[in-house]
Parts: structure tokens; C-alpha cells; sequence
């Protein structure tokens, strides 16, 4: 003889019971501030560099490198002195440094949408600019320790800038102004492209022009006209001029000023094309 069993009885749970779990807005954690959530994005990229330490090789081995090997190189041929050479090349390498490591912030943003964390960023309710912001912020950092190591390795060699320390610290603060705008370019490219070899094969391809064509190493008056023409509408030109002027204690108003304008063009409209590409995503 076989028993059945009473099926189990489901009741609905009291409103009073429903109202008990409900978070009511005065309980509701506070919405965190545009400065708060970039901040944190911007922590998470510093923290990134912790678990992989070869992304410092970029702004130490490297910016070292790149400063023996063309004072050494090219000092004695084209000044006569590898010293009085050096007064003139650092600010140029240090610039070139710096603008050359801001793709690693379109390698960094393309790495993240290939792992599905941008997903994630997106549903969260915070500052809808927030991790792009961030991935600046954290490559600041960088942009300092490749600045700060490229100084420092000058000064061992010689390097003794007439504007002193004030003159230093304001070409790397506008340096650093520019590379912040100049890195909104790269978020945009972090985004349309599908790959981040594709990001780097581009960065490359638009850099090294910029860099290499420019007054990094010789005066433009040195160079063939048609060549100084070109090489005299470079922003690069322009950016290591500025700073080279603060350096050297004969600040250019001119550069400068142009530096400034073109580090807000670019913050606005490459800013607004990454933002309306990445709400689209």
C-alpha cells in the first residue's frame, strides 16, 4: 500500500515582510562623486603595475636608454661636446619619452574590452566617464617616474638647466598636461580597434613620425626647407620648444600658450569621440 505525500504549501510573503528588505533612500549608500569613482579607476590601473613590475620598463630601462645612446651617439658630432649637447637634447628626449608610453593607454582599454571588464564598468552606476578618466589618472603616474628617471640620469651626466628647479618642474608639469590630452586619442583608438597589436601597430605608425620629425634632436634650421616647414607645424615641435624654453630659464610664451590651447582641443573632442564610442559599445 503506497502513501502520498501532501504537497508542500507555498505562502507569499507578507507585505510587511517585502517592506523589511526593501532599502529605503535614506539607507542607500550615497552616490560616489565623478573625482571619487575616476580616482578609484585610476588606483586600480596603479595597482595593475604591482602584479605585472615589467610595465615599469617602458618609463625606467627604456628612457635611460634612449638617453645614453643619443647623447653618446650624436654629441660629439653634432656639437662638439657631448655636455654642451646634452643642454639641448634632454628636454627633447624627455618629451619623446613621455608622448611615446601614452599608447599604453588605448593597449590598456582594448585589453580590458577583449576580457568583458568593460561590461562590467558599464552597468555600474557611477560618473559615465569614470574608467576612461581612471586609465589616465593611473598613467600619470608613468608619465612622473619616466620624467623624474630621464632628470635624474641628465644630471649625472651633466645636464644643468639654467631655470632651475622651478624651470624643471614647469616643463614636466606642462609635459604631463600635454600627455594627459594627447592619451584621449589613444582611448579612442583603444576602443574602435579590435586587437591590441592592431592599438600599438597604429600608436607606432603616427608616433614615431611626430617624435622623430620634430626638434628632439637638431634645430629645424639645420634642415632642408621644405622639411622645416613641416617640421616647424609638428605639435611635437612645439610641445619640446615649450619645455625646452622653461628648462632653459627663457620661457616661450608662444609655445607654451600653444601647448595649453592644443591640450584643451584635444581633452574636448577626442574626449567627447571616445565618450560617444564607448556608450555605443
Amino acid at each position: 500500500m503506497t502513501t502520498t505525500e501532501a504537497p508542500e504549501v507555498v505562502t507569499a510573503p507578507r507585505t510587511e515582510d517585502l517592506a523589511a528588505l526593501l532599502i529605503t533612500d535614506a539607507e542607500r549608500p550615497p552616490r560616489p562623486s565623478a573625482w571619487a569613482a575616476s580616482s578609484a579607476f585610476g588606483w586600480r590601473a596603479v595597482r595593475k603595475i604591482k602584479h605585472v613590475p615589467e610595465q615599469l620598463f617602458d618609463v625606467t630601462a627604456f628612457p635611460i636608454i634612449m638617453t645614453l645612446m643619443f647623447t653618446y651617439l650624436f654629441g660629439g658630432a653634432l656639437a662638439g661636446s657631448v655636455t654642451e649637447y646634452l643642454q639641448f637634447l634632454l628636454p627633447g628626449i624627455l618629451v619623446m619619452s613621455v608622448v611615446m608610453i601614452t599608447m599604453y593607454t588605448g593597449v590598456a582599454v582594448n585589453t580590458d574590452i577583449a576580457k568583458g571588464v568593460f561590461d562590467r564598468f558599464r552597468t555600474l552606476p557611477i560618473w559615465r566617464p569614470a574608467p576612461m578618466v581612471g586609465y589616465l589618472l593611473g598613467d600619470l603616474l608613468r608619465y612622473v617616474i619616466a620624467s623624474v628617471v630621464i632628470i635624474a640620469v641628465g644630471l649625472i651626466l651633466g645636464f644643468r638647466p639654467g631655470g632651475g628647479v622651478l624651470g624643471v618642474a614647469a616643463g614636466v608639469g606642462l609635459l604631463i598636461v600635454f600627455s594627459f590630452a594627447f592619451s584621449w586619442v589613444w582611448t579612442m583608438f583603444g576602443l574602435i580597434m579590435r586587437t591590441e597589436k592592431a592599438v600599438m601597430g597604429v600608436s607606432m605608425l603616427v608616433l614615431f613620425p611626430l617624435t622623430f620629425l620634430s626638434n628632439v634632436f637638431v634645430s629645424p634650421t639645420t634642415m632642408p626647407g621644405w622639411l622645416e616647414a613641416a617640421v616647424e607645424v609638428n605639435p611635437v615641435t612645439k610641445l619640446v620648444a615649450a619645455v625646452r624654453s622653461m628648462m632653459a630659464g627663457d620661457w616661450d610664451m608662444g609655445a607654451i600658450t600653444w601647448v595649453l590651447i592644443a591640450s584643451a582641443v584635444l581633452t574636448v573632442v577626442f574626449g567627447w569621440l571616445t565618450m560617444r564610442k564607448y556608450n555605443r559599445l
